[in-house]
């Protein structure tokens, strides 16, 4: 147990620094709303990765099959990373006053359960993510021995690395809070905006670009072989 545990901490840390769209929001939480928003965005985050972790281990290739050939579903989170992101950045340059005095409210009440869900989405509407934690159990399966409680100690290890990891950034970044001025957090939300509408990009050509989605291909590919 105690192997499967130190085989696994280390994955966890390294998803915590794979640059994406959740990465940078949950610095960008942490440095204006604080630890606890900060946190109840990436158990958000977490819940949408145990939920991927289940659907992988769980469902039969032919559901795992429909989902790698269907460039619908990149399409839509595409969509809705792109809509977010043009959104509020449009938003910040129409009225820079209005955006002020809303984010320095939001300082003082956060809505917890909001930036939950709002983590939740971010992370589930990426359909790669099913992919990698897919590869990762044909990968690590096997030489787990296919043995369920294994399994469950070695994706909860991972997990749990991840979160310290992110308690970590959560923790340096809130100290950059006690530079911000009304400017810096409008540019650091332009910024994630700019950001957002990108990987917002890169999803849509992955949905119309098969060969974009090789890896959940190669995935699948070795499942049925099993």
């Amino acid at each position: 147990m105690i192997d499967d545990i130190l085989a696994a901490l280390p994955l966890g840390f390294m998803l915590s620094f794979m640059p994406g769209a959740v990465f940078f929001v949950l610095l960008e939480t942490s440095v204006i709303k604080g630890f606890r928003a900060a946190i109840a965005f990436d158990f958000g985050v977490l819940l949408a990765d145990i939920v991927f972790i289940c659907i992988a281990y769980f469902s039969s290739y032919r559901l795992l099959q429909s989902i790698k050939d269907e460039p619908a579903l990149f399409v839509f989170g595409g969509l809705i990373l792109l809509t977010y992101g043009i959104i509020s950045f449009i938003k910040q340059k129409r009225s820079k006053k209005e955006v002020v005095k809303s984010e320095s409210k939001d300082i003082i009440k956060n809505n917890y359960f909001g930036l939950f869900v709002k983590g939740f989405f971010l992370n589930f509407i990426n359909v790669g993510v099913l992919g990698f934690w897919l590869a990762i159990i044909i990968a690590v399966g096997p030489k787990l021995d296919m043995d369920q409680s294994r399994i469950i100690i070695f994706f909860a290890s991972v997990l749990g690395g991840y979160l310290l990891t992110d308690i970590g950034k959560i923790i340096l970044a809130k100290q950059l809070r006690k530079r911000l001025t009304k400017t810096n957090i409008l540019k650091i939300k332009q910024v994630i905006s700019v950001i957002l509408i990108v990987f917002g990009i890169v999803l849509l050509m992955q949905g119309w670009s098969p060969s974009d989605r090789e890896f959940v291909n190669s995935a699948i590919e070795t499942l049925e072989k099993e």
